[in-house]
């Protein structure tokens, strides 16, 4: 799982500062240090990991949500078969899960780069919550993002 992670985000690492990246991907690949706190969400073809959500359905520390927010992190499809609406249906995947949690609002952090998913999110509803942006590094913006269910 770790690897197919760190394939679908390795288009990104020359767009980050080689000890950022480090950082990142050893977080990214850290699928075992999320499992007591959320809830991993897999894709699967023709018996392969084709991709993978971590769903926080009761907040987590790392996540700064307001009460009652479930967050969305490290959506990812293998780059062999993006194109097939999988990311979609991973995320359609969190807000079915949402909603039978009682839970009224997703959020998520994503960036400029992340085109594709960011215009996947804003077609399924998502909007800017730019109050929930963090920056990691000067002239960094994550932006976030929520969607009321």
């Amino acid at each position: 799982m770790s690897m197919l992670l760190k394939d679908a985000y390795q288009q990104y690492e020359t767009m980050v500062p080689p000890d950022a990246w480090k950082s990142y991907l050893g977080d990214i690949m850290d699928v075992r240090g999320r499992l007591a706190e959320s809830d991993l969400i897999v894709a699967e073809l023709d018996g392969r990991l084709v991709g993978a959500v971590t769903l926080y359905l009761n907040g987590s520390p790392s996540l700064e949500w307001p009460n009652g927010w479930a967050g969305v992190r490290l959506l990812g499809v293998d780059p062999a078969y993006r194109g097939r609406g999988i990311g979609h249906r991973l995320m359609g995947e969190c807000i079915r899960r949402c909603r039978e949690a009682g839970i009224m609002t997703v959020g998520l952090h994503t960036t400029e780069a992340m085109d594709v998913a960011r215009r996947m999110y804003e077609r399924m509803g998502f909007t800017r919550v730019p109050e929930y942006d963090f920056h990691p590094a000067p002239g960094v913006v994550v932006m976030a993002y929520q969607l009321p269910i």
